[in-house]
């Protein structure tokens, strides 16, 4: 036999995954159209999350909207009622923060990619794209001298395995023939002439494989260098949409990560800085002075007279515009009736017919200013508002009223402790 032949190894050829197999080069190919659907896929996942962004910020309104209407009308007050409602504020100025969040993932990156895959990628009438159509002809120009070699060697080494195979026989047969007695001397030169043909046949098949496997090792090295370039170019192409899109995601971070905006910084710095304003102690003196032992009082006096006494036992709290949402709507009064409702005493007349300030000096008093509002309830009472100024024409007398000038010059009663001096 010429050369040792293993049939089992012959029958286990190896079989390789290498991007040099004739081919093999098609998942280059594939990977132009998975850089397509990428973008797709991209743009989609921008386009859920800039949903996610927008009901997110709606909620947030929704939330801020439900609970300032329960602050406002619920029984918090003061400062700690503002602070409650700075949280509320933050909700909205965050839920536009988030709204723009959305509109520069739909209008920038989702647009950005949707371009540039439009600019990347031309699609053809019969189908895929051009880009991956000239990748697979520039594979297939540079694979064919190569792939038609190797399936003449192909070719030309199954002969070459099939000539050992009958070799190896033809010698068996002989071998055997000889330990059989029965056999002829022409049977067994017919053997031995058969061994002869098949060593000249494997000498020849081993010729034909050895010159067409030197003619492949020439143009593999030109097979190579043609297989790279093409390669190169999908590389190329591919390094491309590696950039932008890493490009896109960092943008995508900048638009999604709050934290490096100043405006979202900003939102709990007044948050805090509102919270960080309450003050307990003013509140419990605001509800002590609006609804607790500070409210004015005129309390029951023996009446040496009935004029204005009577008119000043009607009263009204004072309401302040910083009155809690609690006590919007609701008046602390309190009213009293003289028992002697049947008295139809009047004021003029008690005075002889006469107004009591119109004798007053114009330049006499001291200048005060109102802390409350006050709406006269008689003629003789003067009207004002919390921050009027008007003049005090006399010291209070025992039932707790002043008498007093406003600057248009209007003369009447007013409540002592609805004022302070300036």
């Amino acid at each position: 036999m010429s050369g040792s032949y293993d049939e089992s190894a012959a029958a286990a050829e190896e079989t390789t995954d290498s991007f040099w197999e004739v081919g093999n080069y098609k998942r280059t190919v594939k990977r132009i159209d998975d850089g397509h659907r990428l973008c797709n896929d991209l743009m989609s996942c921008v386009h859920e999350r800039a949903k996610i962004e927008k009901s997110y910020a709606q909620q947030l309104t929704d939330w801020s909207k439900r609970w300032r209407q329960l602050i406002e009308k619920g029984p918090q007050y003061g400062s700690l009622e503002r602070a409650w409602g700075a949280i509320m504020t933050e909700a909205d100025k965050v839920s536009e923060l988030h709204q723009e969040v959305k509109n520069s993932l739909l209008n920038d990156d989702f647009e950005k990619v949707k371009n540039w895959q439009k600019d990347a990628y031309h699609k053809q009438i019969m189908g895929g794209f051009k880009e991956a159509k000239e990748a697979e002809d520039g594979f297939r120009k540079a694979q064919k001298p190569w792939a038609k070699k190797l399936k003449e060697l192909e070719t030309a080494k199954k002969a070459y395995h099939l000539a050992c195979k009958e070799e190896k026989l033809a010698m068996t047969r002989e071998a055997n023939s000889k330990a059989d007695q029965s056999n002829t001397p022409e049977q067994q030169k017919k053997l031995q002439d058969k061994v002869e043909k098949c060593k000249q046949d494997v000498q020849k098949t081993q010729e034909k494989y050895e010159k067409v496997l030197d003619e492949l090792n020439k143009c593999t090295p030109q097979y190579i260098e043609s297989m790279e370039q093409v390669f190169e170019q999908c590389q190329q192409f591919e390094e491309k949409r590696l950039i932008f899109l890493k490009e896109v995601l960092l943008d995508i971070k900048r638009h999604l990560n709050l934290a490096e905006s100043s405006s979202y910084a900003n939102v709990y710095q007044e948050l805090e800085q509102t919270i960080r304003l309450s003050d307990a102690q003013e509140d419990l003196r605001w509800f002590r002075s609006t609804s607790g032992p500070g409210m004015p009082m005129n309390w029951p006096q023996f009446e040496v007279r009935l004029g204005k006494p009577l008119a000043g036992l009607f009263w009204q709290a004072p309401h302040q515009s910083s009155q809690s949402s609690h006590d919007r709507g609701h008046t602390y009064s309190a009213e009293w009736s003289d028992d002697e409702g049947s008295n139809s005493f009047n004021a003029s007349e008690a005075n002889g017919g006469t107004n009591p300030f119109d004798e007053e000096p114009a330049g006499k008093g001291v200048r005060v200013r109102a802390l409350y509002d006050y709406d006269g309830q008689e003629q003789d009472e003067l009207s004002f508002k919390a921050g009027d100024e008007l003049t005090k024409l006399g010291e209070e007398d025992e039932q707790g009223w002043c008498k007093g000038r406003l600057d248009n010059g209007q003369l009447g009663l007013y409540p002592a402790n609805y004022v302070e001096a300036i």
